[in-house]
C-alpha cells in the first residue's frame, strides 16, 4: 500500500510556535521554559492581568497570537533576561508596571516570532510577516481579535513555565490549514536561525 500523505496542520503549526516561543526565551534567560504537551481548545482570544503583550501575521495564512505573563512570570523573565545581557542587578526595575519591562518582553515576543517565521519556512516551505508587538499591563480581562475575515479561525491555548515554576500562557486565533505535499520535498537545511533574527533586527 502507498504510504499515506504526510499531511501538516493548524496543531502542527503551533506546536512550531510554542518550539521557538521556549528556544527563545530558554536562551534569553538561560534557564528553563517547559511547555505543557496539550493544547486547549478555546472560543476566544483575550489579554489577561498582569501583562500582556498581542502581534499580528499574515501572509501564508493569517492569525493572532497573544502572551498573557503574571507579574511574578514577568519579573522572572525579565530579570533573567537582562542579567543574561550583562545589566548590573540594582539597574533593573522592580515593578512590573515599568516601562523597561514591557519594553523588555516585548523585544523577547519580537524575538520569538522572529524564529518561528523562520522555523516555519524551513519546515513547510511557508512565509508569514508579522507587525510589531504590543505591550499592554492590564487589570481586567481584555478581548482581542482580529480585524479581518478568517476562514474557520481556530483558538488554542498552550500553556508554559518558568524555571521558578511559574506559569503564563500562549492563545494564538488562525484561520485552520492543511498542507499536502503536491511533490516530495524535505525539510530545508536547518540554518543559523538565531543569528538571522539578528541580522534582520540589525538592518
Amino acid at each position: 500500500m502507498p504510504a499515506a500523505k504526510k499531511y501538516k496542520t493548524t496543531e502542527d503549526v503551533l506546536r512550531i510556535m510554542c518550539d521557538s516561543v521556549q528556544h527563545v526565551l530558554k536562551v534569553a534567560t538561560r534557564s528553563d521554559i517547559e511547555y505543557s504537551p496539550m493544547m486547549q481548545r478555546i472560543n476566544k482570544t483575550c489579554l489577561q492581568p498582569d501583562i500582556g503583550c498581542f502581534v499580528l501575521f499574515g501572509g501564508g495564512f493569517s492569525g493572532l497570537v497573544i502572551m498573557n505573563f503574571s507579574a511574578e512570570a514577568a519579573m522572572e523573565i525579565y530579570r533573567s533576561y537582562m542579567l543574561n545581557m550583562g545589566m548590573p542587578d540594582d539597574e533593573l526595575a522592580g515593578l512590573y508596571t515599568s516601562d523597561e519591562v514591557a519594553d523588555g518582553l516585548g523585544e523577547l515576543m519580537n524575538q520569538c516570532m522572529g524564529h518561528f517565521q523562520v522555523s516555519l519556512n524551513n519546515a513547510l516551505h511557508v512565509s508569514v510577516r508579522q507587525n510589531q508587538p504590543r505591550m499592554i499591563v492590564i487589570n481586567q480581562s481584555l478581548l482581542i481579535s482580529i480585524n479581518a475575515q478568517i476562514d474557520r479561525p481556530q483558538y488554542m491555548k498552550v500553556s508554559f513555565e518558568t524555571a521558578s515554576h511559574r506559569p503564563f500562557y500562549l492563545e494564538i486565533c488562525m484561520e485552520k490549514v492543511e498542507f499536502a505535499p503536491m511533490k516530495p520535498f524535505e525539510k530545508r537545511e536547518k540554518s543559523d536561525i538565531d543569528a538571522l533574527i539578528s541580522e534582520m533586527q540589525d538592518v
